[in-house]
């Protein structure tokens, strides 16, 4: 059976897997896309998610847990879509905005997920409850950028 502490942990280990595929997967964005706003938008949204990433690890580290930051089959897969459809699209813009908006709307649940635990401890909720809200910011400003595209 498990402790309350792994429990806390595997579920702070899938959120890292599920962050660091959103930091491969905003780079690979970035890198498959001409449009220059979204470029950099995209490069920053990596950059984020590479905090995110070292923050959950702070977090896993001190329940002494275990992480793999390599991110997961399913991610890996993703960025070979965002390749292939990237390749085959005319408006490479619209492709990579729509597959960050999937993402980024599963990235929202995955946090919701764990933050309504109510085993997860305040300051751990607390630092969830902040990523979680710039991953919220990014999705009404992705929708903007749709919108203007």
């Amino acid at each position: 059976m498990k402790t309350v502490q792994k429990a806390i942990t595997d579920k702070l280990e899938t959120l890292l897997v599920r962050t660091h595929d959103a930091e491969k997967g905003f780079s690979k964005a970035a890198e498959n896309t001409s449009h220059l706003g979204l470029k950099a938008y995209f490069k920053t949204k990596s950059e984020q998610r590479k905090k995110f990433s070292d923050e959950l690890m702070d977090e896993i580290k001190a329940l002494d847990g275990d992480f793999d930051k390599e991110g997961s089959m399913q991610g890996s897969a993703h960025r070979t879509w965002m390749d292939l459809k990237s390749y085959f699209t005319n408006d490479d813009a619209e492709a990579m905005l729509e597959e960050a908006i999937t993402g980024e709307k599963k990235s929202v649940e995955d946090y919701k997920d764990v933050i309504y635990d109510t085993a997860i401890p305040p300051s751990i909720k607390s630092i969830l409850q902040t990523q979680l809200s710039k991953i919220e910011n990014g999705l009404s400003t992705i929708k903007t950028l749709e919108d203007i595209h």
